[in-house]
């Protein structure tokens, strides 16, 4: 507890002099939401470190290095690192865990050196990103004119992205593929075009990935069809997976009623028995007057 108000007035001591590192370009970290992250500190081992400074909008924690038999000394004086921050050593790197979006900004860890006058300074600026779930595509069509020729309007999204999402369309057609830049792709079909299969990958800093495979002419009127009875392939499919439900909740309800019908039956059987037997039994027998 000693150590904490000599290391404070030290601190305090050292803000008005000069350091090095002004005009240097922030080094770029990227960060995932609720993952770690550490920025990495070089060290001049040549010179006999006082004390390292780590600041964002405001200071984080002082760190002073540990010397022979003595382990280091560190301070940490925002609430919000309480818990979640380590420095790695024997550089002292700044550590974070469970990455919040507040985390995100710039950084800079000022090395103190206790032989020269003069700081060096690193600055770093943090970005975080969330990792991208499944991309979810929309298809819209309309088929404008006869011979069931067919625009496809081609929608990719994902879920929650953040900021510095790139999508990107694949075509694919006779193994040759072709990549369109946009969220949107407009495409063209009309019966007898070849197959072509599209796909949509969402990209971040960190992470990229990339929808299932989906046909254009799927989603268009079959050539042999009126224009008003036109319908998808996954409409199709599940206007049959209904019918099927259908069929398969009424044969289990026929068997269900024939099974308590048969039940019924030979116990209605039996009671009218059972009352005949007492009608004859409780049935006076003739007078003998």
């Amino acid at each position: 507890m000693g150590a904490f108000p000599w290391l404070l007035l030290l601190v305090l001591s050292q803000e008005a002099e000069g350091y090095s590192g002004d005009g240097v370009d922030p080094e770029e970290v990227v960060g995932i939401f609720h993952e770690s992250i550490s920025l990495p500190l070089e060290m001049p081992f040549d010179e006999e470190v006082e004390n390292i400074i780590w600041s964002s909008h405001k200071r984080l924690a002082t760190v002073v290095p540990a010397k022979e038999g003595y382990p280091a000394t560190i301070m940490v004086t925002d609430p919000r690192c309480e818990g979640r921050v380590n420095f790695l050593e024997p550089t002292y790197s700044l550590h974070i865990q469970n990455l919040s979006w507040e985390d995100s900004g710039p950084y800079q860890a000022q090395v103190n050196l206790r032989t020269s006058q003069v700081s060096t300074m690193q600055r770093y600026n943090l970005r975080i990103y969330r990792r991208l779930s499944q991309p979810q595509m929309t298809v819209n069509f309309g088929i404008p004119g006869e011979g069931g020729a067919c625009n496809l309007s081609l929608i990719c999204s994902v879920e929650n992205a953040g900021l510095d999402v790139t999508y990107t369309w694949i075509s694919w057609e006779d193994g040759a593929d072709t990549a369109h830049e946009g969220s949107i792709l407009r495409a063209f079909w009309r019966p007898g075009d070849k197959a072509v299969s599209y796909t949509c990958r969402a990209s971040n800093p960190v992470s990229n990935i990339t929808s299932r495979p989906i046909r254009a002419g799927s989603f268009c009127a079959d050539p042999g069809y009126p224009l008003e009875k036109a319908s998808t392939s996954f409409c199709l499919l599940a206007k049959g997976s209904l019918i099927l439900l259908l069929f398969g909740t009424l044969a289990v309800g026929s068997w269900f009623i024939r099974v308590q019908t048969r039940g019924k039956v030979p116990r209605m059987k039996k009671l009218k028995r059972d009352r005949m037997r007492l009608r004859k039994k409780w049935q006076p027998g003739p007078s003998l007057s």
